[in-house]
C-alpha cells in the first residue's frame, strides 16, 4: 500500500476545494480546542502545518460531498474519518449494528463486506451509538492519530458498558493483529478482535462474546478474497463504488505497515470481479475505481514463481483485467488505485490508452527523488527507474495527469536528497501530490533497521519546501485545462450552490457548472471557462469535448 509515513499530511488535491469561512483564524480557533495530551509533536508545530493547510486551500472555494472521498488513493478525507456505515435492510432479529470506519479507501471498502456479512446475520445499521448491540470499529495502522483516535473512542465505549453491560465492543482491521493483547487483556476495552482476513467469522465470534468469552481472529490468510460477497454500497451518490481486486501486499517498504496487517498479496477471480462491474452497472453505477494494494501486480492463474496452476484458463494481468472492465460498458468509467513504478507495465498504459472510459489519471507514489534514500526505503526502483515510467506515461498518453505520495525526512536523509526530491518534482511537474512528514512506525523494517535522525524541525522545513513547490505545479497544471471542452460526469450537486453540480473530468479535475437540465449520474459536456486553484469552473456546452 502507498502511504506516507503516518506524519502530518496536506492533500493539494483538486478534489478538495475548501473553504467557506476565513481559514486561518478558523483553524486557529480549532488548534485552541485541541487536546494535545496525546500528541508527540507539539502545538507549535502542528499549527504550523494546519495553518499552512488553511493558508493553500484559502485560495479556492468548497469541498464538494463526493470529493471528501479519495477515489483513488488510499488515505480517505479527514471529514469521513470515523463516519457510520447505514445501509437499507430489514433483519429478523431486531439487533443493530454501528460500524465506524477509519483510515484508507480499503478499510471503507473492508466496511461494506462487513455490513453485508452482518446483514445476512440479522443485524440492521444504525448511525445512533446509543441503540445499538454491537460496536465495531473498522481501524488503521497507518497513521499515530489514527490509531489515538480510535483508542479515545473505546474508551467512550467502555465507558457506556458500564450502564449497557450486554453492549459488545470490536476492533476490526489493521490495529486489530498488532494491538490485541492490548485491548483485550491490558486495557480492556473491547470483547472481540477481528483482523482483514476473519471478517466471515463475526458472527460466530459475537456469539463467543455473549457466551462470555472474549473473542479473537486475527488469522491471514492466503486465499481469502471475499469474490464472492455483494458488497453493500456505501456511498450516498450511487454514481461511483470501489471494486476490490486483490488483498494483501507482497512488497515491504521499509516504512509501512501494511504487509503485517493484511498480509500476503493475492489477487480475486476475474469474472467476479467483472460480474461485480455489470451489476453495478445495471444498478446506475457510472465509475468504478479497482482497488488493490498495488494493482500492477494483479494476477490470476499464475504463481509467484511463474508456474500456470490451471491449464485450461487462461492467465490474466492487470493490463487484461482492466480492459475486461472498461468493456462492460463504454458509459462506465474505470479508474484504480494504487500503482507501483517498479511493477507498472506498458502493458497497462497500453489498455489505458485504447479504452476512453479508462480514466487517464495515475497515481504513480515516488515517495522520494534520491536513489539512495529509496533504496533505504526499499522501494524496488531507482530515480532513472521512476523517470524512465513518467516518461512512458507520457510517451503513450501525452495528456493523462499524474499524481504522486512524497514523504519528507525519511531517516537518514540528507539535504542533497530532499534537494533530489525537488528536482524530481521540477521534472515530472504533478498534477497533485500527498505529501507527508515521515513519522516512525511500529513493526516496521525502518524502525528495526534505521534511526529516525532527521530533527523535526528539519523535517517540518523540508515538507513545506514541497508543499509550496506543488502549489504552484498544481495551479499551473489545473489553468492549463482552461478554455476546453471535457466529458464530465455529474456526482451530485455543489456544495457551494444549489443551482450548480460538480463532477470531474477524466483527469479527476473537478468541474463546478450550473445545473441547467441535467442530472446526477449523467455526462456532460462542459466547456471550461476559468478556475481556481484546484477546481475548473465551466458550463454545460453542445460542442465536442476533447477528452
Amino acid at each position: 500500500m502507498e502511504t506516507g509515513a503516518c506524519g502530518h499530511n496536506v492533500l493539494l488535491d483538486s478534489r478538495f476545494h475548501f473553504i467557506h469561512l476565513d481559514p486561518v483564524p478558523y483553524c486557529q480557533r480549532v488548534v485552541r480546542q485541541l487536546d494535545f495530551s496525546w500528541m508527540s509533536t507539539d502545538k507549535l508545530s502542528v499549527l504550523h502545518e494546519i495553518l499552512t493547510f488553511a493558508n493553500y486551500f484559502s485560495e479556492s472555494m468548497s469541498i464538494e460531498p463526493s470529493q471528501l472521498q479519495d477515489h483513488n488513493h488510499e488515505l480517505m478525507h479527514e471529514s469521513l474519518q470515523g463516519s457510520p456505515t447505514v445501509i437499507s435492510s430489514t433483519p429478523s432479529n431486531g439487533r443493530k449494528l454501528y460500524l465506524e470506519s477509519y483510515g484508507c479507501q480499503m478499510n471503507f471498502s473492508d466496511s461494506e463486506i462487513v455490513a453485508s456479512i452482518l446483514n445476512e446475520a440479522g443485524f440492521a445499521t444504525t448511525r445512533d451509538e446509543k441503540e445499538a448491540d454491537l460496536i465495531l470499529l473498522n481501524t488503521c495502522a497507518i497513521r499515530e492519530n489514527a490509531e489515538q483516535r480510535v483508542r479515545r473512542r473505546l474508551q467512550q465505549f467502555k465507558k457506556a458498558k458500564q450502564h449497557r453491560p450486554e453492549l459488545v465492543v470490536g476492533v476490526l482491521g489493521c490495529m486489530a493483529e498488532r494491538l490485541k493483547e492490548s485491548l483485550l487483556e491490558q486495557e480492556k476495552l473491547v470483547d472481540l478482535v477481528v483482523g482483514p482476513d476473519a471478517y466471515r467469522d463475526i458472527p460466530n465470534l459475537v456469539d463467543q462474546v455473549h457466551g462470555g468469552q472474549k473473542a479473537v481472529n486475527v488469522l491471514l490468510s492466503r486465499e481469502e478474497t471475499y469474490a464472492e460477497i455483494s458488497p453493500v454500497r456505501l456511498d450516498s451518490n450511487g454514481v461511483s463504488a470501489f471494486i476490490s481486486i486483490m488483498r494483501g501486499c507482497d512488497n515491504m517498504c521499509s516504512f509501512c505497515v501494511v504487509p503485517f496487517t493484511r498480509g500476503r498479496e493475492r489477487s480475486r477471480d476475474p469474472e467476479t470481479i467483472v460480474r461485480e462491474a455489470n451489476e453495478l452497472f445495471e444498478a446506475g453505477y457510472r465509475e468504478v475505481t479497482l482497488l488493490g494494494q498495488n494493482v500492477d501486480s494483479y494476477k490470476w492463474n499464475i504463481d509467484n514463481k511463474g508456474e500456470i496452476k490451471d491449464t485450461e484458463s487462461p492467465v490474466v494481468y492487470f493490463a487484461e483485467l482492466i480492459e475486461r472492465v472498461a468493456e462492460v460498458n463504454s458509459d462506465l468509467r474505470v479508474r484504480f488505485s494504487t500503482s507501483h513504478p517498479k511493477d507498472m507495465t506498458d502493458d497497462v498504459l497500453h489498455a489505458m490508452a485504447r479504452h476512453e472510459n479508462i480514466c487517464k489519471y495515475i497515481h504513480l507514489p515516488v515517495q522520494s527523488g534520491n536513489s539512495d534514500n529509496l533504496k533505504r526505503m526499499n522501494r524496488g526502483y531507482t530515480r532513472e527507474w521512476y523517470l524512465e515510467r513518467i516518461d512512458s506515461i507520457r510517451r503513450i498518453m501525452p495528456d493523462c495527469a499524474i499524481s504522486t505520495d512524497i514523504i519528507a525526512g525519511f531517516c537518514g536523509e540528507t539535504e542533497e536528497e530532499h534537494q533530489d526530491t525537488l528536482s524530481l518534482m521540477e521534472a515530472v511537474q504533478y498534477d497533485m501530490s500527498y505529501m507527508f512528514q515521515y513519522s516512525e512506525r511500529p513493526r516496521t523494517l525502518a524502525q528495526r533497521k534505521y534511526e529516525n535522525d532527521v530533527p523535526d524541525e528539519v523535517k517540518s522545513r523540508r515538507l513545506q519546501e514541497i508543499i509550496a513547490l506543488q502549489k504552484g505545479h498544481g495551479a499551473a497544471r489545473t489553468k492549463a485545462l482552461t478554455g476546453r471542452t471535457y466529458r464530465v460526469l455529474i456526482e451530485g450537486t455543489s456544495k457551494k450552490s444549489d443551482d450548480e453540480y460538480f463532477g470531474r473530468t477524466t483527469y479527476n479535475t473537478v468541474v463546478v457548472f450550473p445545473k441547467e437540465n441535467a442530472e446526477p449520474g449523467t455526462y456532460v459536456n462542459v466547456h471550461v471557462r476559468d478556475c481556481t486553484a484546484v477546481t475548473l469552473l465551466g458550463n454545460i456546452t453542445e460542442e465536442p469535448a476533447v477528452a
